[in-house]
């Protein structure tokens, strides 16, 4: 057993950091520029997605995700649908930019969309927008999911952030939805230090994510894209490059970032590997352990961000925090748990009692995984955690 573990590694290391330098030393264009355009076609092609669009973070890319179906005009109203186990960026933009949110219960076996709840919602109020979360990267019922989708009509993004390489029935997970986010963030399954990256098969959303990314312009449309919305608007032909069709933001990332995700790309199927086999692992170990109860999809191959198991009680769970913490083993809580009970939601909403969602928010906790950990690190985890009972007391 090593002397610590932590929940998250660098993933950019020796070999990435000299590829970075040496492309510095060619005084290279350092802004957005042709690198960022070689990163999004090669993750576009490794994801199985027709366009993808690099910004500054998984964060950003969900607040373009909503922003691109807001511009549109294609959604019949505001009404989105949240998910209860989420996080703060995920449900942020739909309160940001005018969305009416209806936050929906958590399934108790993937944590995601509790769809049975999700249906009820969908015949009350006819949301135009539904918004998921692969809860670290475990899926969400996807066929079921897809029969709701054809039978009410709403646009679907995914916040995949948390669950780059994760499949459900073979097919990635951020290439069932109308939209899809990824995340780059340190810690998570690759890094570009900070990033995120908007998926789509939409050449429409696609149009409207790259100038949305910047400013509102359409500098990075295709040249006849381009001319053809100047020509509509009439603009003045020396105006062209400073003209902004929309009101957008700022979320570029850099040819920097960049450089560092082709090279993470190199190592993708290798890291996603070392995550299934681990998160296979811990399941495996917590399958049949007592008062432990964890996050399961039979149909899906999981490639986690970390493991995540809900304990008996919240005194179950603080005593397993002391056991980890006694063993130098990094812990944290799922996420925001029931973001209903978070303060920027009850604010202005009020707290829901969801039983699910509550249950994660009291008694979850995750466990590590990143490629840097063996086999033996991860027994060794579960050695730790599985000799608490659940009435808190070591069985060691």
């Amino acid at each position: 057993m090593r002397d610590a573990y932590n929940m998250a590694e660098q993933t950019i290391d020796a070999s990435d950091r000299r590829a970075l330098i040496e492309w510095l030393e060619t005084a290279p264009w350092l802004t957005q520029g042709p690198l960022v355009a070689e990163f999004e076609r090669r993750w576009a092609a490794w994801l199985g997605s027709r366009h993808a669009v690099f910004v500054n973070s998984g964060s950003s890319a969900n607040l373009l995700m909503y922003y691109a179906l807001l511009v549109s005009g294609r959604l019949r109203n505001r009404k989105v649908i949240v998910p209860a186990v989420s996080w703060a960026t995920t449900v942020g933009p739909a309160i940001q930019l005018g969305f009416e949110p209806i936050m929906c219960e958590a399934d108790r076996e993937h944590f995601g969309l509790d769809l049975n709840h999700l249906e009820q919602l969908l015949r009350t109020h006819e949301p135009a927008a539904v918004i998921l979360v692969h809860v670290l990267g475990v899926p969400n019922g996807m066929e079921q999911l897809q029969t709701l989708r054809a039978r009410h009509g709403f646009a679907l993004m995914e916040d995949a952030c948390a669950a780059t390489g994760s499949r459900y029935d073979g097919r990635h997970v951020g290439t069932f939805g109308d939209l899809s986010s990824f995340s780059f963030y340190f810690g998570h399954h690759l890094s570009t230090i900070e990033g995120g990256m908007v998926c789509t098969d939409d050449e429409e959303l696609h149009d409207l994510l790259l100038q949305l990314r910047s400013h509102g312009w359409a500098k990075d449309l295709p040249p006849e894209k381009e001319a053809a919305q100047a020509a509509r608007h009439g603009v003045i032909e020396f105006n062209r490059p400073f003209t902004f069709y929309y009101p957008g933001f700022n979320v570029r990332s850099t040819d920097l970032n960049a450089r560092l995700g082709l090279s993470q790309m190199d190592k993708v199927d290798r890291v996603v590997e070392i995550r299934t086999r681990n998160h296979a692992l811990y399941q495996a170990r917590f399958r049949d352990a007592e008062g432990f109860h964890v996050q399961r999809n039979a149909r899906a191959e999981i490639c986690s961000i970390a493991f995540a198991a809900l304990a008996a009680t919240p005194a179950h769970r603080d005593a397993v925090g002391r056991a980890l913490a006694a063993r130098r083993i990094e812990t944290r809580p799922l996420g925001g748990g029931n973001m209903s009970r978070q303060p920027y939601w009850a604010e202005r909403h009020g707290t829901t009692v969801f039983p699910v969602a509550d249950r994660i928010h009291t008694t979850s906790f995750q466990l590590p995984n990143h490629a840097l950990l063996e086999p033996d690190d991860v027994h060794a985890i579960c050695d730790t955690v599985l000799a608490v009972r659940p009435d808190g007391v070591s069985r060691e």
